[in-house]
């Protein structure tokens, strides 16, 4: 006989008359007048035992029990008396008079109890007492609902899982790479993967057609609240495509998994903005379009002003003058105003001028701001003009590098969208596309890759490209949603001309391409099909859809933001027979 016939958490008043068998743990316990009524959970809910003095075993069980306990129980489902019903719990109508208590596991002390707020360090201390509350149980079955949605999308449009290598060798894709020592080959290292990516290649260039999976994948680099070192990844490239399908097909997947996890209908199509247009508007690649507030720019504006503050940048083809307005900021108090100037400086800008707007119809008489005085009637006018300030408004300035201004402002908008609560409520995915291929590095004097050195670029000719490489647009296209990137793919590169091509571009010499990537090269030379994929970032997307903080919140078992497993004690040192196996030197 199974030691339970129901989960607590199911039980009604339609069950009511039942003999029920139930397991799990105390969630709480309280004696009201001799009668011992114990909170039984498990992961799906909670109902109340009633421990009556005339079954002299089970009274005597429940006097023992304390909070987390593991307890069997079986007895009667019966309807509580009149004017005891619990309305905030969905088994709050019914109870179990127990007849058989059983204590099959007791627990200490704890840590921290349900419901109290314990810090992040002690909850992933104790990582298991964590999960086991309830709005952790549902975000992890959130999550492998999400994943088993995705699963079903693909596997029906003749998508094939395939698993590729975890060890592999490293290669330059951008982040910082874990190593592994191989010890059978003493001085060489495996690289974990921080995608699949080339591997995914190779698939296509195998004929599997269409592939995915949701695979681990790991960087070495510095973390926040949505970045891990171990991450989960879903992996999809498909064949004989063009942009338009792979953003299709990957469109149709987010809808149907909202659909039917959330039961959220999703636009259709979604909108699509050029990176041109979202840096213009938002002075960022993945703006929150639930945030009404946008930039206007000014660098027509105040090309000939006086104030070489904003005519400095604004006749420099780096830089950049942009305002942001926020409709009835003017409130904002000079203290206010003063630290929102430090949180931008905290970003590298140098400082934030600002105007109040009381009646722009006036002109400079309807305006405040220290700045006013170095700008002429004409240059307020139209600033006025591009900005359409009204009255109330406040219209907040950045100038210099583009960079650095777009950092800012992109900040300081999605900071004062929530702080003044402008944010719509909802969802807002939407396509950003036309990424530039390359951007130039000042400090390394060298052109680096925006996305990966994979993508295909939409120049025609490997000539062409080497000739404006600053002009050339990617085949790439990133996913947004509600101001996160959840997903980034591209067009790939199937010819090896275009290909060596991107290497040189990048400062590789044939011989270092051929060192770090031969392999791959090689492959291009045996009839490659035009391919194109994407990859979501699925701990994100998570995160999102449960209203989480943090990717930490739908993680079972996550690090910390220093790297950190409080859990384990991980990363931890080793013996040193173990450093000598390997040819490594103890520090």
């Amino acid at each position: 006989m199974s030691m339970r016939s129901h989960y607590c958490g199911e039980l009604r008043g339609g069950h009511a008359g039942q003999a029920v068998r139930l397991c799990g743990w105390v969630n709480g316990v309280r004696d009201h007048g001799g009668v011992v009524f114990i909170d039984l959970r498990d992961r799906e809910g909670m109902v109340q035992l009633v421990c009556n003095p005339e079954s002299a075993d089970v009274f005597a069980a429940a006097e023992k029990v304390r909070a987390e306990y593991v307890l069997r129980a079986s007895g009667t489902l019966r309807v509580r008396p009149q004017g005891t019903a619990n309305p905030d719990l969905p088994t709050g109508e019914v109870e179990v008079v127990a007849e058989t208590l059983e204590i099959l596991s007791a627990a200490i002390d704890l840590p921290f109890h349900q419901g109290e707020n314990a810090g992040e360090e002690l909850r992933l201390q104790y990582r298991y007492l964590d999960l086991r509350r309830p709005e952790m149980l549902s975000r992890l079955r959130l999550r492998h609902q999400v994943f088993a949605a995705i699963r079903s999308f693909l596997d029906q449009r003749g998508f094939v899982d395939v698993e590729t290598p975890l060890l592999t060798r490293a290669t330059p894709e951008g982040a910082r790479d874990f190593l592994s020592p191989a010890r059978s080959r003493p001085g060489r290292f495996y690289a974990l993967p921080q995608s699949p990516q080339l591997f995914k290649q190779l698939l296509m260039m195998s004929g599997l057609d269409r592939y995915y999976q949701i695979a681990r994948c790991f960087r070495d680099e510095d973390l926040r609240a949505d970045r891990q070192p171990e991450f989960t990844q879903l992996d999809v490239e498909l064949s004989f495509v063009d942009e338009d399908e792979v953003t299709g097909l990957m469109e149709a997947l987010v809808r149907e998994v909202f659909a039917k996890v959330l039961d959220v209908e999703l636009p259709d199509p979604f909108p699509r903005m050029t990176y041109a247009e979202a840096m213009l508007r938002y002075a960022s690649d993945a703006p929150d379009l639930r945030n009404p507030l946008e930039l206007a720019e000014l660098g027509d504006a105040l090309r000939d002003a006086e104030f070489k503050v904003f005519s400095a940048p604004a006749n420099d083809a780096g830089s950049r003058v942009a305002a942001l307005k926020i409709p009835g900021g003017a409130d904002l108090t000079r203290r206010e105003l003063d630290e929102l100037t430090q949180f931008v400086q905290a970003m590298g800008a140098k400082g934030m001028a600002w105007i109040k707007a009381a009646d722009p119809s006036k002109g400079r008489e309807g305006m405040q701001s220290p700045i006013l005085k170095f700008l002429g009637d004409a240059e307020i006018a139209a600033v006025a003009s591009e900005t359409g300030v009204a009255a109330g408004d406040l219209l907040l300035f950045g100038a210099g590098p583009a960079a650095i201004v777009n950092r800012a402002l992109a900040a300081l908008r999605d900071r004062l969208g929530r702080e003044r609560n402008l944010i719509a409520p909802g969802w807002a995915p939407l396509w950003v596309t036309d990424f530039p291929a390359f951007e130039f590095d000042e400090d390394e004097k060298r052109w680096k890759a925006l996305h990966h050195p994979f993508t295909a670029p939409s120049a025609a000719a490997p000539g062409k490209l080497l000739e404006q490489p600053g002009a050339a647009l990617s085949r790439a296209y990133d996913m947004v949603l509600n101001g996160h990137e959840i997903g980034g793919g591209s067009v790939r590169i199937h010819q090896r001309e275009m290909q060596a091509a991107v290497f040189q571009l990048l400062g590789l010499s044939a011989e270092e391409a051929n060192e770090k990537f031969g392999f791959f090269l090689k492959a291009l030379d045996y009839g490659v099909p035009p391919h194109g994929g994407i990859a979501f970032g699925l701990d994100r997307w998570v995160m999102l859809m449960a209203e989480a903080e943090s990717i930490r919140e739908v993680i079972a078992f996550p690090k910390t933001q220093s790297g950190a497993c409080p859990l384990t004690g991980a990363p931890a040192a080793v013996d040193a027979r173990q450093l000598r196996e390997l040819g490594i030197r103890p520090i």
